[in-house]
């Protein structure tokens, strides 16, 4: 999918399609790169993600802009919801250190296992929006849960984003356990920092994927665009 998607994407910024033009159709793309639907609609939808296509109901996928300026994920734009998830998702976890009860040391500590052993995808980011809530929920304070709530799903398509094409679960899964740490540690100061990076990197790798140093090459197997 990575493959296809940088080769479209080549081609949109190199004006091989340019702004207006409407994209092959899905079977003509298939046989020209020689992919399956699922990895080209998957392609198709990071495309749409990063805001250089848009789909249109019975009539394709139509070039909208040549380069990436500030993905979008479900309502909220990257550079937005990466602001206030900053300016709430950090304090939170100072917070959470100091107020957490057993029961939520309990719950992020089986999220946090459930999310290592998984290997789903789909099923990964269902469970990352959850620590995140649960995360929320230890610092006491509803309104921080129902923030939380309110860019539930904006996170999990994020998250989806990042996973398909930053390979950010590992890591990811590395920075969930340090924070989980530090809540038990009941350290505000480890607690803050760990949520610290891991929006950092989190950053980083929307920043890698959105404005990647590196050449495009026709696809093996695969005509010019």
């Amino acid at each position: 999918m990575e493959a296809v998607l940088a080769h479209l994407r080549g081609a949109i910024e190199r004006g091989e399609y340019a702004i207006g033009d409407k994209l092959p159709s899905e079977a003509e793309l298939c046989r020209a790169l020689e992919v399956s639907r699922p990895v080209l609609r998957e392609a198709l939808r990071a495309l749409q993600t990063m805001g250089l296509t848009v789909s249109r109901t019975g009539k394709g996928t139509f070039v909208v802009a040549s380069t990436v300026e500030d993905p979008t994920f479900g309502d909220y734009a990257a550079s937005d919801l990466l602001e206030v998830r900053r300016h709430v998702e950090i304090p939170v976890a100072g917070y959470a250190a100091r107020r957490r009860t057993p029961e939520n040391l309990d719950h992020l500590a089986h999220l946090l296992d459930r999310m290592e052993r998984e290997t789903d995808t789909t099923a990964w980011v269902a469970m990352d929006t959850l620590f995140h809530l649960a995360v929320a929920e230890a610092a006491q304070n509803p309104v921080f849960r129902r923030v939380i709530e309110e860019i539930r799903d904006a996170l999990a398509r994020q998250s989806a984003f990042l996973n398909e094409l930053g390979g950010r679960r590992e890591q990811s899964n590395r920075e969930h356990r340090a924070i989980v740490e530090a809540l038990i540690d009941g350290s505000e100061n480890d607690a803050v920092e760990a949520m610290a990076h891991h929006l950092d990197r989190v950053e980083t790798t929307l920043t890698d994927i959105v404005r990647p140093s590196r050449t495009d090459t026709p696809m093996e197997g695969g005509p010019e665009a």
